[in-house]
């Protein structure tokens, strides 16, 4: 990917800039891939995520407190969210017994079997993604990337 070229600027860059840049537009074309995957299953990247992180519930109670710490994108409304792959009969939501005020939130089996067609999917997807680089440069890149991770 040249970045000038897509930025159609003849201007050098800084190095720190045309790195941001690029990686910007890594994560821009990465989320339009994904996007593209989960369109034939009607889920957004931030509801399968929601599916995602059901699932690794294993069988435990998740509530929005839950489920907020653990989104990878933080920005996302998981209320509106939930509420969606309610729905869908994707996860359903009902009131904790020992204690009225808490909210428990489960996938279905309905979620379980659709998480898995878009799990295959998505592989399918990533290795296509990826299908240019070995797991040496993967392991590096993982390097390099938790370097740059502004979380820590």
């Amino acid at each position: 990917m040249d970045v000038n070229k897509i930025l159609k600027s003849n201007k050098p860059l800084a190095l720190e800039s045309k790195t941001i840049i690029h990686l910007m537009l890594v994560h821009q074309s990465i989320s339009e891939k994904t996007t593209e995957a989960l369109k034939p299953f009607d889920v957004s990247i931030q509801q399968f995520n929601v599916l995602r992180i059901l699932k690794g519930q294993n069988g435990k109670a998740a509530n929005l407190s839950t489920l907020n710490e653990r989104m990878v994108s933080k920005m996302s409304n998981t209320t509106r969210l939930v509420d969606k792959l309610i729905l869908k009969d994707f996860v359903k939501r009902t009131v904790c017994e020992e204690n009225r005020r808490k909210i428990e939130i489960f996938i279905t089996k309905k979620g379980k079997e659709e998480l898995l067609k878009m799990s295959n999917t998505m592989l399918a997807m990533e290795k296509e993604l990826l299908k240019d680089v070995n797991t040496e440069d993967l392991i590096t890149l993982n390097k390099l990337l938790d370097k740059l991770n502004t979380d820590k």
